[in-house]
């Protein structure tokens, strides 16, 4: 992965978060339903689940050219469970309380999620609604194209290269890092170690944000850090 590591000090102009395994904890549901989506076509969920991460259903489904079946029809299906499948959504630790600290015409959400599903989700996590979101409809090429996350730096109105993007997944990473943003890691959700040049954090509890006068956005994992800068 190309090297576009926060660091330590440095000021943003905005902040962009995906969603699923970022902002909240979907596992459950991803399991339930792309398990049986799995089994169904003859795929070993264990194997095949963690490949599909950040990843649009669509995207997912239609590389695999699998015999009679419409991706599309197939994606919609797919999303008519999930609508549907709310249980075991959870915040991940810390996150309501992170974005609750951001001005909000500093940060965004960038999901491959649907729009519709990425309210339901949200709303069952209690995760914050954004004045600015940015969902799988919203682009014609999913991540890891980098189109989402050049939308939601443009929609806040800030150069991407001045954003710092938040992910939990590979392809949401290659996503930011095609935007030209810097990158934090949150792993809260991962079952195996990622290597990655980028900082990793399991959650928001470590991490202090400031404002500051200028309206930049300060992102410390250290109160020493935070307090060798004057608000």
């Amino acid at each position: 992965m190309t090297e576009t590591a926060f660091r330590a000090g440095r000021t943003y102009d905005a902040f962009l978060f995906d969603m699923d395994g970022t902002l909240l904890d979907s596992t459950a549901v991803v399991e339930r339903i792309w398990g049986r989506w799995c089994t169904h076509h003859g795929f070993d969920p264990a194997v095949f689940i963690p490949t599909i991460h950040g990843v649009r259903a669509i995207d997912v489904i239609t590389p695999l050219a699998l015999p009679g079946v419409d991706p599309l029809r197939e994606a919609l299906a797919i999303q008519d469970e999930e609508l549907e499948d709310v249980a075991g959504i959870t915040p991940v630790a810390g996150a309501i309380d992170f974005l609750n600290a951001l001005p909000r015409d500093r940060w965004a959400i960038v999901t491959s999620a649907p729009i519709e599903l990425a309210r339901k989700r949200m709303a069952a996590a209690s995760i914050p609604f954004p004045d600015v979101m940015i969902s799988g409809e919203d682009v014609a090429n999913g991540k890891p194209n980098p189109a989402c996350y050049l939308l939601g730096a443009k929609r806040l109105g800030f150069d991407p290269a001045q954003c710092l993007v938040f992910e939990d997944a590979t392809a949401g990473i290659l996503a930011a890092e095609g935007a030209g943003a810097d990158v934090t890691v949150i792993t809260a959700t991962h079952h195996t170690r990622m290597t990655t040049s980028h900082m990793s954090v399991p959650d928001y509890r470590a991490l202090l944000v400031l404002a500051l006068q200028t309206g930049q956005l300060l992102l410390s994992n250290t109160l020493e850090d935070a307090a060798n800068h004057s608000i």
